[in-house]
């Protein structure tokens, strides 16, 4: 039988994103006789001396694979920069040491100006999730990440918290029938949605996004799964906002997580593979393939990423648009901002295209939301601009366990509680996206009052995510 052992384990003893990785994951899962502790010892040995472990029945492959891979050519690969700049982070103890060697390696591109890690980041693919990181005429797929132009979208409503309380199972009935979860999922025949989004010329670029049309169009409005989410909250403001003409005060308020689906995330697969038949990187690197900004490539996918962003945010509008509809809300500001995606901006007096993986634009007066967790308050900030941020904050708590981890150590009972204890109403979701698998969200904040100034604090109290256990697709 397998043991329970993933990439980040692998990782934290010196292996690398790459073939080999996936290799030595795959022997895991096979009936190989050893417990894990033996298996992490067998692959620490064969990291230090393959030569010995060439005939093994068991990690022969593994043994063949690396030696093949220490005699390639160097020479066709694209070398990394041995002396890179430092990055900036913000909440450094509180950050994993993959998510930090991960940084490493990506300020060790050529096209690197500049690198930025936040307070929620830990590893990812690539870019560790909370990475920014700026680049000189290129654009990478894996920096962007799969979910491309996930976002947080915030509207607050005319509605007193005691409304919300008195009229709790009509807000339940509502969120139950205007939302939809689960990767996969979408909506068919009369109860797809229309949007100014799918008249787009863009998805007539290329034949990948052309194709992709109709399944964006059936998702339209949904919200996928893995930590996605739709929830009504208490949002208090403890003094009056002129620039969203807010008064003090609580207000109900709804609060949207998700991204491009399908959609987004055939995009990042593709152009990533293409980006690494074009761009040959050490395998450390691999995951950082990138495309030139001048090349056809590199216009395909940046036509199609900014597509995929467009299609996230009216995703987003059409479910806030329904649910204000069916409640008869009057909505007194909304704020949106996305994570997942690369811009175009200045740093430094030259222009740089910015990927913030996982992390959220905070220039200077620009409003974002950072969540906590389902039971954990999320916060309306104002970006202070913070050039060694590359002006950024973190777009969330940031998880603190893995899924794997959280399933294996947290209990019904646990998570049962800890709802209660919070007086959250929670409709679907699995022990992976319980409050204790993320970080607390005040050490966070904490760790960013340098990026961004707290505006308003959102407590949730009626939350929905995914019942199924999917990942989003």
């Amino acid at each position: 039988m397998s043991t329970m052992i993933n990439g980040s384990d692998l990782l934290a003893i010196g292996y690398s994103e790459g073939k080999i990785l996936g290799l030595a994951l795959r022997i895991n899962r096979g009936r190989n006789g050893y417990n894990r502790e033996q298996m992490m010892q067998h692959y620490a040995a064969i990291l230090a001396n393959p030569e010995s472990y060439i005939d093994d029945r068991v990690f022969g492959k593994l043994a063949a694979l690396m030696i093949e891979k220490a005699n390639e050519k160097h020479e066709d690969l694209i070398a990394l920069n041995e002396n890179p700049a430092a990055f900036s982070a913000y909440g450094l103890s509180h950050i994993e040491e993959g998510a930090l060697k991960q940084m490493r390696t990506a300020m060790q591109l050529p096209v690197t100006v500049a690198g930025a890690l936040m307070p929620d980041a830990h590893q990812g693919y690539g870019l560790p999730i909370g990475g920014v990181l700026a680049t000189r005429n290129a654009i990478i797929p894996y920096g962007v990440g799969v979910d491309i132009g996930c976002r947080m979208a915030l509207s607050v409503y005319d509605i007193s918290e005691n409304h919300f309380y008195q009229n709790h199972d009509i807000f339940k009935r509502e969120l139950m029938e205007h939302t939809k979860f689960g990767a996969g999922h979408g909506f068919s025949g009369q109860y797809k949605s229309e949007h100014a989004v799918l008249d787009s010329r863009d998805f007539d670029t290329n034949p990948l996004t052309k194709s992709l049309k109709d399944k964006a169009w059936s998702q339209l409005g949904s919200s996928g799964g893995g930590n996605h989410f739709v929830e009504f909250g208490i949002l208090e403001f403890e003094q009056d906002d002129k620039a969203l003409n807010i008064p003090k005060g609580k207000y109900v308020a709804l609060l949207t997580h998700s991204g491009s689906r399908g959609f987004g995330a055939t995009i990042a697969g593709h152009y990533t593979k293409m980006a690494k038949a074009v761009c040959k990187l050490p395998d450390v690197a691999s995951n950082l393939a990138y495309l030139h900004m001048a090349s056809e490539l590199g216009q395909e996918y940046w036509i199609a990423m900014k597509l995929a962003g467009d299609y996230a945010s009216a995703c987003h509008e059409v479910i806030h648009n329904k649910l204000q509809r069916s409640l008869g809300a009057t909505v007194l500001a909304k704020v949106e901002n996305h994570h997942n995606f690369a811009w175009k901006e200045m740093h430094n007096g030259e222009e740089v295209i910015v990927h913030r993986k996982g992390a959220t634009p905070a220039g200077k007066g620009v409003m974002g939301i950072i969540p906590g967790s389902m039971t954990a308050p999320g916060f309306l900030v104002r970006g202070k601009g913070e050039e060694n941020a590359i002006n950024s904050a973190s777009h969330g708590a940031g998880r603190q366990m893995s899924r794997t981890q959280a399933e294996k150590t947290i209990t019904k009972m646990q998570m049962h509680d800890i709802l209660a204890d919070h007086g959250v109403t929670l409709i679907g979701a699995g022990l992976d996206e319980a409050p204790m698998a993320y970080k607390d969200i005040n050490v966070v904040m904490a760790s960013q009052q340098e990026l961004v100034d707290v505006v308003a604090k959102f407590t949730p109290k009626m939350v929905r995510m995914a019942d199924d256990g999917s990942r989003e697709d």
